[in-house]
């Protein structure tokens, strides 16, 4: 008896030593190019921006959206997914500002990626915006959910599982 519990505590220490080595994922999709570039100064609109990421996307639930100066929304149509590039028509824009670029898509490995870029028309042109939004806030990077609180999680329940095994035994 004493040595299958020596074997599980030390199966145990192993199983916590492998766990607390493990690092997390961190090679999602990251956002490498756009068009506009970023902080990019135009004199005519743009019939499309795109963003080109490190990896292919999933088309499911992908969205861009491209908000004028005036709070309006000039893309027209839904979003494209060709691989690793997300595209959205744009109407021809109106005031002359900054417009932001909205972002939202799931890389191949399923983490979702989003964020936003400017640019900026100089010249105005008098096209017809979409409906107004709210004026966008700041995003974060989306960091994920850790993983090791769920390694922790599962050594307490194996070695729970050990305990109660050898304790029913005796």
């Amino acid at each position: 008896m004493k040595s299958i519990a020596v074997t599980l505590v030390s199966l145990l220490v192993l199983m916590l030593g492998a766990v607390s080595a493990a690092g997390s994922a961190a090679a999602h999709a990251t956002r490498i190019a756009a068009d506009p570039a970023d902080n990019a100064e135009l004199t005519a609109s743009p019939t499309t921006v795109s963003a080109t990421f490190s990896e292919a996307l999933q088309p499911q639930f992908a969205a861009m959206t491209v908000v004028g100066p005036d709070g309006n929304l000039w893309q027209s149509g839904e979003p494209r997914v060709d691989g690793a590039v997300l595209a959205v028509d744009v109407r021809p824009l109106g005031p002359s500002g900054t417009y932001t670029v909205n972002y939202r898509a799931t890389s191949a490995d399923g983490h979702v990626i989003n964020g936003s870029w400017t640019f900026r028309l100089a010249v105005a042109g008098s096209g017809t915006p979409g409906p107004s939004v709210a004026a966008p806030q700041e995003s974060s990077p989306d960091e994920g959910i850790p993983v090791w609180p769920f390694y922790v999680a599962a050594v307490v329940v194996v070695g729970a599982a050990a305990v109660w095994a050898v304790r029913r035994r005796t």
